[in-house]
C-alpha cells in the first residue's frame, strides 16, 4: 500500500515562498493523479493542487491558481508544491494524498502558518 510522507512546511511572513515535498512509498504509477491538499483550523481538508505523474492533466484551485506551482519527479516518486506570493489565508496543515479518490492512510502532514 501506497503511503505519503510530507516535509517542507514553516512559518513564513506574506509574501513568502516555500517550497512541500511528498515523497511516496510503494509502487506510483504514471496513470495515477496525486494531489496536495490543505486542512485548515476547522475546516474541511480540501484539495489545493493535483498532477498525474505523466505530467500531464494537471489541476489548480481558484485560489492558489499563479501562485502555486505542482511538480513531479517519478524517478524520486516525489510531488512538489512550490508556493509563491503565501497569503495569511494559505496557513494549514498541508497533505498529499492520490489527487482523485485519496484511499491512502492521511500522513501527519507539514504545518504552513503564514503570519507577521
Amino acid at each position: 500500500q501506497v503511503q505519503f510522507v510530507e516535509s517542507g512546511g514553516g512559518l513564513v511572513q506574506p509574501g513568502g515562498s516555500l517550497r512541500l515535498t511528498c515523497v511516496a512509498s510503494g509502487n506510483i504509477f504514471s496513470t495515477d493523479t496525486v494531489g496536495w491538499y490543505r486542512q485548515a483550523p476547522g475546516k474541511q481538508r480540501d484539495l489545493v493542487a493535483r498532477i498525474q505523474m505523466s505530467g500531464d492533466n494537471i489541476y489548480y484551485v481558484g485560489s492558489v491558481k499563479g501562485r502555486f506551482t505542482i511538480s513531479r519527479d517519478n524517478a524520486k516518486k516525489t510531488v512538489y508544491l512550490q508556493m509563491n506570493s503565501l497569503k495569511p489565508e494559505d496557513t494549514a496543515v498541508y497533505y498529499c494524498n492520490y489527487g482523485i479518490s485519496p484511499k491512502a492512510t492521511w500522513g501527519q502532514g507539514t504545518q504552513v502558518t503564514v503570519s507577521s
